[in-house]
């Protein structure tokens, strides 16, 4: 069974920004969805990215909060998933999460990212940004 292992947490001032990676303990196929879920404290966990990767091209979707700030990349050699964030706001702080599960491409990409269609999950990085 193939493990995810997130890192690049930290502790941020709004503006900065942090570089998560999420690496898989082996070999993910091409054809697996990854993505990034977050979760606060008392709210459910919701979908920040993801990404579906086809031939040497990445398509993403991501969700309205974090658009045009954050970008999810796939670096299929080194079997890690990345989630730049830039401009982090107070309301960026949670835990971190990744995933992956092997599904369609148009299923990946739906902005309604549904944390139930993912079997295979990391054990989360912490981000706090302070104002």
């Amino acid at each position: 069974q193939v493990q995810l292992v997130e890192s690049g947490g930290g502790s941020v001032q709004a503006g900065g920004s942090l570089r998560l990676s999420c690496a898989a303990s082996g070999y993910i196929d091409s054809d697996y969805c990854m993505a990034w879920f977050r979760q606060a404290p008392g709210t459910e966990r919701e979908g920040v990215a993801v990404g579906f990767t086809m031939g040497v091209g990445t398509y993403a979707s991501y969700a309205d909060s974090v658009k045009g700030r954050f970008t999810i990349s796939r670096d299929n050699a080194k079997n890690t998933l990345y989630l730049q964030m830039n401009d982090l706001k107070p309301e960026d702080t949670a835990m971190y999460y990744c995933a992956a599960q092997k599904m369609e491409r148009a299923r990946c990409l739906r902005p309604a990212m549904n944390k139930d269609e993912y079997d295979l999950w990391g054990q989360g990085t912490q981000v706090t940004v302070s104002s």
